[in-house]
């Protein structure tokens, strides 16, 4: 006997659809592909099956949590919601590189690393949504009425449903540790990482790729030459052209910088480099670029001739890649080699040195959340003074000060960008929330206490006005100039003299005569209120108008004189 199902319940059908045959298979092919095939074989094939699988069974998931939140949403309703938002989110974030960075974030906060790339093809497989449409049309027939099989099915099912689409692979990011040569040959050590704690140290801390025809083609290093290579220990800072010895470079130790001596190392000057200003700006193109001097130094090089004659040098710099000179004498950042590292591998081209905000995602929210925090600064400011001159309690402009302390705190803490992450939890969670709050709070005690709505257009315009004057420097610095983030931030915070200047002016725009009347309004002299004389309210009709003056009636007979 099945139980009775409750009015317009979609919960039954939406469970349904999700344990249709087509989204279970897609389920099994979304946890095998990103924990199996991706690792044994990167390439188009198995990212696109991903994003097949997961558009097969997102919908019905969603769907399935629709109708769990709010129990009288028709599963027709929930069935259209979810394919029309999991169809538009993902478009929007394989089309903007920006929303991919923030999905990144977001899905990093959720399940650990994560990666969301920006990749137009990918919205070659929005038609798989028609699948699950197909499905939906299947499943809405058979509904799921007992409630005990509800039960088993939504422990069965919606668990590793709700892993499989959160919980996908990790991503790290590659790090070029060192060079060495081996019997002549180039070779180069590529590790991996993904934060301050992660990323590698030693050339022994990657695996080593070896070429046997002068860095043309490159092959992984089989065991034996792990360990030679392994064996050599750290790679050399300096090191000089075999058939030209009084011809040296030099990799420069906490910077994006190689040097070139022609008299043996006597005197040197600079062959190539990245200014340090350009390359924070280039680092932070990069997912958690951590420390700047460390990640995004050269680190060494080697030597060796070229094929067609003179020399070649390979210079690993970090998380920029392999630095190249040619036998033209031409330097070239060639990044990292993507791939199986067999004959068709090829190098994946590095950032540009001069990107800008779209290629700094994290970097715009940041700026974002720092020019708004100013402005809800000196909105608290002009709420504390306001307060004040209405006489009310000191201790609201102590509290707001200490929520825009707290805001502004992990703002600070994760400018460096170690975890990207965590910089987003931590300004959509604590930084934007606490500044918001305290400027409203702000405004409506000084409603309170007088404040004008002349005044509070003012207070709103100084809002706005600092928010502007501080973010045009750092949309100067997202585009690179000024280049580093200290310089910003100092000029940010001198944009908020002319936001404070006129929320002290503006606080003589608070009456404490009309505070008082509000929060003293004069009582009626008639009851209810104990020993008041009773007084009659006002008649509401007009009064007479004044007529002619009385005339006095004449005397009675018994007060005339007597004759």
């Amino acid at each position: 006997m099945s139980d009775p199902e409750t009015p317009r319940d979609g919960a039954p059908t939406t469970l349904s659809w999700l344990c249709h045959p087509s989204t279970l298979l897609a389920l099994a092919v979304l946890v095998v592909n990103d924990h199996v095939l991706k690792a044994a074989f990167p390439g188009l094939l198995t990212g696109k099956l991903s994003d097949v699988a997961g558009l097969v069974l997102t919908p019905p998931l969603v769907a399935v949590l629709l109708t769990l939140l709010v129990p009288r949403l028709p599963a027709r309703a929930a069935a259209l919601v979810a394919l029309a938002s999991v169809g538009a989110g993902f478009a929007v974030v394989k089309s903007s590189g920006y929303a991919a960075e923030l999905a990144s974030s977001a899905w990093t906060v959720l399940a650990g690393p994560s990666l969301v790339r920006a990749d137009r093809t990918d919205l070659l497989t929005l038609p798989a949504l028609a699948l699950a449409w197909w499905s939906w049309t299947r499943s809405r027939r058979r509904p799921v009425r007992r409630r005990t099989a509800r039960a088993v099915r939504l422990l069965v099912v919606l668990p590793p449903a709700v892993l499989a689409v959160a919980a996908t692979s990790a991503v790290y990011y590659p790090y070029a540790v060192g060079t060495a040569l081996l019997d002549g040959q180039p070779a180069i050590s590529a590790g991996m990482g993904y934060d301050s704690q992660d990323w590698p140290t030693r050339p022994a801390d990657g695996s080593w790729l070896v070429s046997e025809n002068r860095g043309i083609t490159w092959r992984n290093a089989t065991l034996d030459e792990e360990r030679r290579l392994s064996g050599q220990g750290a790679g050399q800072r300096q090191a000089c052209v075999p058939a030209e010895p009084q011809r040296c470079y030099r990799a420069v130790e906490g910077h994006l910088r190689v040097e070139q001596s022609d008299d043996a190392g006597t005197t040197w000057r600079v062959a190539w480099e990245v200014s340090d200003a350009r390359r924070e700006g280039l680092a932070r193109q990069s997912y958690n670029p951590g420390d700047v001097s460390r990640h995004f130094a050269s680190r060494d090089l080697i030597v060796y001739p070229a094929a067609g004659g003179g020399h070649e040098v390979l210079v690993a710099n970090g998380r920029d890649g392999i630095l190249h000179r040619g036998s033209d004498g031409a330097w070239q950042r060639k990044g990292f080699l993507e791939g199986r590292f067999s004959e068709e591998a090829r190098w994946e081209d590095p950032p540009p040195l001069d990107g800008g905000p779209g290629d700094r995602g994290t970097d715009l929210l940041l700026a974002v959340a720092l020019a708004l925090t100013l402005g809800c600064a000196v909105t608290v400011l002009a709420g504390h003074l306001a307060i004040r001159r209405g006489e009310g309690p000191r201790w609201w402009g102590f509290a707001g000060g200490l929520s825009i302390l707290v805001a502004a705190s992990p703002l600070a803490a994760v400018w460096d960008r170690e975890d990207d992450g965590l910089t987003f939890m931590a300004l959509a969670a604590v930084t934007l929330p606490m500044g918001v709050l305290a400027a409203v709070a702000l405004l409506v005690r000084a409603r309170y206490q007088g404040a004008s709505s002349r005044w509070i257009g003012w207070a709103l315009t100084g809002l706005l006005l600092t928010a502007l004057l501080a973010g045009l420097p750092l949309v100067g610095w997202l585009f690179g100039n000024p280049p580093q983030g200290r310089v910003t931030v100092a000029i940010a915070l001198l944009a908020t003299v002319p936001g404070v200047l006129l929320a002290i002016r503006i606080s003589r725009f608070v009456d404490p005569a009309r505070a008082y009347e509000r929060r003293y309004r004069p009582r009626p002299p008639y009851p209810p209120y104990p020993n008041a004389p009773y007084a009659y309210p006002p008649s509401p009709h007009p009064p007479h108008p004044a007529g002619p003056p009385a005339v006095p009636d004449p005397p009675y007979p018994s007060q005339l004189p007597p004759r």
